[in-house]
This record gives structure tokens, C-alpha cells and sequence, in this order.
């Protein structure tokens, strides 16, 4: 489908901000089932000829780029801003080798991540589980992907977004896509089911806490007291949360929150948001705006912290690493330094493999799958309701309280495996007559 065709078919409703063209609900699954668990991720530009073509799919998309255009002249307005931006965009690539990393690394994630649900719960169950990186722009496209799954014969599908915070431009815009392609017939159907986020996921928080750790040790030993933690997520402009109450923020600022309470608070934090270029009001504060503000307060050093990305991409190993360095560099801050993305680390593959089962019903006759050994610290863990809105101590100026994210417990009566699943929400709470709806 091209991004034309999309644009032709696309209309805004309260499933774009519900994620409800599938079911949250977990998906029954049989022995000898084919479970194909596809990574919703972005894509990048595999080569520097890609640059143009992939902006053209981001600047197309409608739930990403709200243009009041028709839909015979947005694809030539389009065509021309990517060119244009193709320009000093493939220089930012360049300069970080000609190619986006997250491609690489999300086919290792998605290496990592199917054998760890083969090794550890896919022999004893009977269960084959196979995953898919799934690019919304660039390759491997989702109708390559769906294309390989009939191949292998898939039967059940998880969604799972490589976005741990559910936001109607990503996760939103990824699940439209899929759901458009399936009623078009353009892929095929399957019994599908998908996560919604898992942004206070306890592996998830304790890898990104991980993360930290290891780059402050990059700074001088004396300063690292000093350190201020900068969290940096990707900006959505602000008529998402105040228009379509889009729960993204809210969700952002629970990931912050459960990883400052996970470390005891030991360090002055802040929560910001890359905004992108247009005339859009987006999520604030900004965060190079916070870092200048920073180094001309007098801090002595800043640790970045990208939440909304689990990979290495351009946003951080360059507009982070290269970018915002210089500038602090030039207003004092000499301690500047970037987390690692999570990539392949240990904790947030479990942690994945961990949101993929929550979506996975066993049948009865499941006795039990694991490593066979009595439950222990890391077992499998499940959604039980979300955090009160009182539990949550981060939040921004603005918050309008829109949503709270999911807790994540061990399971009650299972001996650290998967068993019978009870029907646990897996979304956000919208508190009473704030529940988005459709656009006028």
C-alpha cells in the first residue's frame, strides 16, 4: 500500500488513541500453534538513497503529521519538504556512518527475543514462536513481513510495539497501518492481539536504571554526585493531549517515575521532549532548551536519558551525542554524556518476552512451562490493574491526568509459568467522562 493509499483511507477515531483495532485481550493459544510476535518499530534509511523516501512515508502519514492539505496536494507538498529535508537529514546520517543503527538492532532484538521464548517456554508448551521486525517506513516493510509469516505458516499474532509508551503517532499509527493492510486484503488475517504499552514494566525500568549506572560511570568520579539526569522523549504536539487525550505523556513521565523510584531519587532529574521542526505547539519542556537552561543555572554535568527509544537511532547517537554535545560543550557543560539505547540488554528482552506472554491464554492442559525449576525472582510477570493516579509523583505542568500505567506482577498461583490467564486490562485508565471519541 502506498503512502497515498493510506492517506486515502485513513480517518481519525477513538481507536487511534485506544488501540483498539485488535483486541487487549489475551489470545488464546493451542499446542502446536505458530505464534508469530511482530516488532512495530519506525525503520530508518538502510542506505543513504533511502533518506528521501523515508521521510516521504513519515511526512504521509496522517496520524503522524497532521497537514490541513487536500489529498491530491498532500503528496506533492510531501514529495518536495522531503526532498528538501533529504538534504540536511542524509548529513546528519553521514555523519554516524550513511545508515540508521536501529535496523540492525532491532533484527538482533528480534533474534534475542525469539529465543528466548523458544528456549524457555516454546519446547515444553509446543509452541512455536517466531518474531518479525515490522518497519511503519522503510524495510522490511509490513506486507514483506506479513509476505514471510504466511510463508512459515503462522497462526496467532502478537503485536508488540518497540514503544514502551503508547502514543497515537507511534504504536497508534503502526496498529492503523496493519489493520488498514489486513481489511484492504492486502495481508492476511490472523487471530491477532496486541500489547499496549508496558512503560512501568519492573525489567524495563530496571534496565534503563542499568543504563544509567553504567554511564555515570564515564564521569569523574567527583562530579558524579552532581550529575543531573535529563530523560529525553520523543515530542508529540500538544493537541494529542489536550484535544484527542492521548495518554503518551502521562505515560512518559510513569516510566520516570518508576525508574527514579526504583534508583531512591539519588539524583535531580527532568523529564523533556525532542519536538520536531512546524509550527505545532508540542510537549515541553524542550530538551536542548532544558540543557542550555541547565548550563547557564551552573550545573557541571548532564546525563542524557532517551525513555521513548529502545534502540540506538539518529535522535540519540547524533542529535544527542553529537548535536546537543557541542552545544553544551560551548555553554560550559564539559561533563556531558548519553546512555546507551537498550538494544539487546538482558533485562528488556525478558521484559519483552514477559508483555509478548501477557497476551498468550494457555490452554488447560498446560501443566507448566518455564526451566523447571521453583518460581523465583524472575519469573514470568502479568498485568494487575494500573498504578493510582496518587502513587505517581512525576508529572508535568500541564497534566491533565489522562492515564496511569499498567503494574506488572508476579502471577498469583503459578509456579513461574504462564497458566490459565485471567483477563486483566491492558490500558490506560481514562478517568470519568474523559475517555477520548471519535473527531467531529
Amino acid at each position: 500500500m502506498t503512502p497515498r493509499d493510506f492517506l486515502q483511507r485513513y480517518r481519525f477515531d477513538a481507536r487511534m488513541i485506544t488501540g483498539r483495532f485488535y483486541a487487549h485481550e489475551p489470545l488464546l493459544v493451542e499446542q502446536g500453534d505458530r505464534v508469530g510476535v511482530v516488532l512495530l518499530y519506525p525503520g530508518g534509511p538502510g542506505i543513504p538513497e533511502d533518506v528521501a523516501s523515508f521521510l516521504y512515508g513519515v511526512l504521509m502519514d496522517p496520524a503522524v503529521v497532521d497537514l490541513p492539505l487536500g489529498r491530491r496536494l498532500r503528496p506533492v507538498v510531501c514529495r518536495t519538504l522531503s526532498s528538501l529535508l533529504a538534504k540536511r537529514i542524509g548529513r546528519e546520517y553521514e555523519a554516524i556512518g550513511g545508515r540508521s543503527p536501529i535496523n540492525r538492532l532491532t533484527r538482533e532484538q528480534a533474534v534475542a527475543l525469539e529465543t528466548r521464548l523458544n528456549l524457555r517456554y516454546g519446547k515444553a508448551t509446543g509452541v512455536s514462536f517466531h518474531a518479525y521486525p515490522a518497519a511503519r517506513y522503510g524495510h522490511p516493510s509490513f506486507e514483506v513481513v506479513a509476505m514471510q509469516m504466511e510463508s512459515d505458516g503462522i497462526d496467532k499474532v502478537v503485536l508488540l510495539p518497540l514503544y514502551p509508551q503508547y502514543a497515537k503517532m507511534t504504536t497508534g499509527s503502526a496498529l492503523c497501518y496493519w489493520w488498514t493492510l489486513e481489511q484492504a486484503g492486502e495481508i492476511p488475517s490472523w487471530p491477532t492481539t496486541f500489547a499496549f504499552e508496558y512503560a512501568a514494566h519492573p525489567k524495563y525500568v530496571q534496565a534503563l536504571s542499568e543504563r544509567i549506572d553504567e554511564a555515570l560511570q564515564r564521569f569523574p568520579r567527583a562530579v558524579r554526585s552532581d550529575v543531573h539526569l535529563v530523560f529525553t522523549a520523543l515530542a508529540t504536539p500538544m493537541r494529542e493531549m489536550t484535544v484527542h487525550r492521548d495518554p503518551y505523556c502521562c505515560l512518559v513521565h510513569s516510566t520516570v517515575d518508576r525508574v527514579m523510584a526504583h534508583r531512591g531519587h539519588d539524583l535531580p532529574f527532568h523529564v523533556t521532549f525532542q519536538s520536531m521542526a512546524g509550527l505545532a505547539e508540542w510537549l515541553a519542556p524542550e530538551t536542548e532548551e532544558t540543557v542550555v537552561e541547565l548550563a547557564r543555572q551552573g550545573a557541571r554535568a548532564v546525563l542524557m536519558v532517551p525513555v521513548s527509544f529502545v534502540s540506538d537511532r539518529l535522535e540519540t547517537v547524533y542529535r544527542l551525542d553529537v548535536r546537543l554535545r557541542e552545544k553544551a560543550e560551548q555553554r560550559g557543560l564539559v561533563h556531558f554524556e548519553v546512555t546507551s539505547g537498550l538494544n539487546c540488554h538482558p533485562l528488556f528482552i525478558e521484559a519483552l518476552s514477559e508483555v509478548v506472554l501477557s497476551q498468550i491464554r494457555w490452554p488447560e492442559s498446560v501443566a507448566g512451562v518455564g526451566d523447571g525449576v521453583a518460581p523465583y525472582a524472575i519469573c514470568p510477570v502479568g498485568r494487575a490493574g494500573v498504578y493510582a493516579a496518587a502513587e505517581r509523583q512525576v508529572r508535568c505542568t500541564r497534566c491533565p491526568m489522562i492515564a496511569e500505567a499498567a503494574r506488572w506482577e508476579e502471577r498469583p498461583g503459578e509456579a513461574g509459568w504462564p497458566g490459565p490467564a485471567p483477563k486483566l486490562r491492558n490500558g490506560p485508565t481514562w478517568p470519568s467522562g474523559t475517555a477520548p471519541q471519535p473527531e467531529k
